[in-house]
C-alpha cells in the first residue's frame, strides 16, 4: 500500500480524506493556502507545505506548486478530493508524468466524461438511456438549428458542452427565442469554458434528480453501490441529499445501476465515480458522469457501509475490488444537510469568525466538519463548512433524526442555513418524499 499520500484540497473533504489514510496506516501531506494555515486537517496531517496566498489560482488550483509539494515530501500519490482539480485533465495527466499516481481515473476519461457530447455519445453506445436531444454539438446553421428543436419539442434547454455547476444552461420555450439564446449560450460557453460547443435536450418539467455511485478497478470490474435523491437544489446547488432515492421501484433501479457498471467497463473507467440522471414518469435520463468522488458520498457510506475514500485508494494502487455486486448489501435510510456559511434564504455567503459552535449527537448521527469554535471562515472559497448526516432503520427515523440534530446544532457569530434545514425537515412535500429539482425554489420563490 502507499506509504504517503498528499491531499491536494481543502476543508471538510481534505479531514475526511486524512482520517481514511490514517485507519489505512498511510502517512498524509496537506497543502493549504495562507488563509488555511491554522486548519484543522493541516495540524493533524503529518506534513503540511503552504503552496500559495489565499486565492485559489495562485494556491488551490496551483499545479506546478501542488506538484512540487508532492516531490518535496517523497508523496507517492495525490488525493484531489472534489471541485478544484479533481475533474482536469490536464491535472491527472501532469501528476502521472511527474512520477505519483492519481487517486482517480485516467486523463483520457477524465476528458471524455468531461464533454457533455462526448459524454452523451459514450453513454448511448453502452445502452444508458439519456434526455432526448440533439444528435452531437448544434452547427451554426440556423435551419438544422430549428429543425433539431421541432424534434425534440419544447420547452428546450440548450448546454455547454464544457459546463457544469448550473452554468451554461438556457432553457428555451419558443421558437422565435431559439436563435438568439444559441447564440448568447455560444458567447457565454467560449467565455465561462473555453469552449463555444452547445447542444439542445428536451426540458423535463417536474424531474428528480438521482444518481448512482459506482466503483470500477483496472481490471473490467465494476459494481453500482445504489443510488441517492439529490432533488432539493436551489440555482443547480444540491441542499440535501439521501440515499436511497424514495419511492422507485429497486427493479427499476437495479436495471439503470447494472447499466452504468457496464458503461464503467466499457469506457475503461477506473475509480469511484456517480453517473446523474433525471428521474421523471418512470424513466431515467442520463446527464452527466461526475469522475471524481462527489460531496453527498457520506449517505451512499451510510447504507452500504462501504468506505468510498478507501476503496479509492485501494484501486488506486492497483488493487482489484473486493466486492461483487451481490456482496453489496443495501441497509436503511441517510440523509445529508450541507452546513453552509451564508444567509439560509438569499444564500449571500457569511464569512467570518465563529464564536460558538456545538454539534449534535446520538444514534446515527455524522459530522464531516472542519470548522470549530473559533475558527475564521474565509472569504475565499466554497461557503460550505460541513455536512450533517443522519441514519435509521428507515426514510422516517432518519428524518426524526436529523430534525433532532438540527435543533442540538448551534453555530455563532456567522449566519448559517440550519434554519433553512429545519424548516425543510417540517415541509410536508419533502417528508412525502420525491419532490423534483424545482421545488426549493417555488417554495422560496426564486428564479432558477
Amino acid at each position: 500500500m502507499f506509504e504517503k499520500i498528499l491531499i491536494a484540497n481543502r476543508g471538510e473533504i481534505a479531514l475526511r480524506i486524512l482520517r481514511a489514510c490514517r485507519e489505512m496506516g498511510i502517512k498524509t501531506v496537506t497543502v493549504h493556502s495562507q488563509a488555511d494555515a491554522e486548519a484543522k486537517y493541516v495540524k493533524l496531517s503529518d506534513e503540511s507545505v503552504c503552496i500559495g496566498p489565499a486565492a485559489s489560482n495562485l494556491s488551490y488550483l496551483n499545479i506546478p506548486a501542488i506538484i512540487s509539494a508532492a516531490e518535496v515530501t517523497d508523496a507517492q500519490a495525490i488525493h484531489p478530493g472534489y471541485g478544484f482539480l479533481s475533474e482536469n485533465a490536464d491535472f491527472a495527466e501532469r501528476v502521472e508524468k511527474s512520477g505519483f499516481v492519481f487517486i482517480g481515473p485516467k486523463a483520457e476519461t477524465i476528458r471524455i466524461m468531461g464533454d457533455k457530447v462526448s459524454a452523451k455519445d459514450a453513454m448511448k453506445k453502452a445502452r444508458v438511456p439519456c434526455v432526448p436531444g440533439s444528435e452531437g454539438a448544434l452547427s451554426n446553421d440556423s435551419s438544422e438549428i430549428i429543425d433539431s428543436a421541432r424534434k425534440i419539442g419544447y420547452p428546450v434547454i440548450i448546454k455547454a458542452s464544457g459546463g457544469g455547476g448550473g452554468r451554461g444552461m438556457r432553457i428555451v420555450h419558443t421558437e422565435a427565442a431559439l436563435l438568439n439564446a444559441v447564440s448568447m449560450t455560444k458567447n457565454e460557453a467560449q467565455a465561462a469554458f473555453g469552449n463555444p460547443v452547445v447542444y439542445l435536450e428536451k426540458f423535463l418539467e417536474k424531474p428528480r434528480h438521482v444518481e448512482f455511485q459506482v466503483l470500477a478497478d483496472d481490471y473490467k470490474n465494476a459494481i453500482h453501490l445504489w443510488d441517492r435523491d439529490c432533488s432539493l437544489q436551489r440555482r443547480h446547488q444540491k441542499i440535501i441529499e439521501e440515499a436511497p432515492a424514495p419511492d422507485i421501484p429497486r427493479k427499476v433501479k437495479d436495471k439503470i445501476g447494472v447499466r452504468c457498471a457496464d458503461a464503467c467497463k466499457k469506457i475503461g473507467y477506473r475509480g469511484a465515480g456517480t453517473f446523474e440522471f433525471l428521474y421523471e414518469n418512470g424513466e431515467f435520463f442520463f446527464i452527466e458522469m461526475n469522475t471524481r468522488l462527489q460531496v453527498e458520498h457520506t449517505v451512499t457510506e451510510m447504507i452500504t457501509g462501504i468506505d468510498l475514500v478507501q476503496e479509492q485508494i485501494k484501486i488506486a494502487y492497483g488493487e482489484k475490488l473486493s466486492l461483487k455486486q451481490k456482496e453489496v448489501q443495501l441497509a436503511g435510510h441517510s440523509i445529508e444537510c450541507r452546513i453552509n456559511a451564508e444567509d439560509p434564504y438569499s444564500f449571500v455567503p457569511s464569512p467570518g469568525t465563529i464564536s460558538r459552535f456545538h454539534l449534535p449527537g446520538g444514534p446515527g448521527v455524522r459530522i464531516d466538519t472542519h470548522a470549530y469554535g473559533g475558527y475564521k471562515v474565509p472569504s475565499n472559497y466554497d461557503s460550505m463548512i460541513g455536512k450533517l448526516i443522519t441514519y435509521g432503520k428507515d426514510r422516517d427515523q432518519a428524518i426524526s433524526r436529523m430534525r433532532i440534530a438540527l435543533s442540538e446544532m448551534v453555530i455563532e457569530g456567522i449566519k448559517t442555513n440550519i434554519p433553512l434545514h429545519r424548516d425543510l425537515m417540517n415541509d410536508l412535500a419533502y417528508q412525502a418524499g420525491g419532490v423534483s429539482i424545482h421545488y426549493l425554489e417555488k417554495k422560496l420563490g426564486i428564479k432558477s
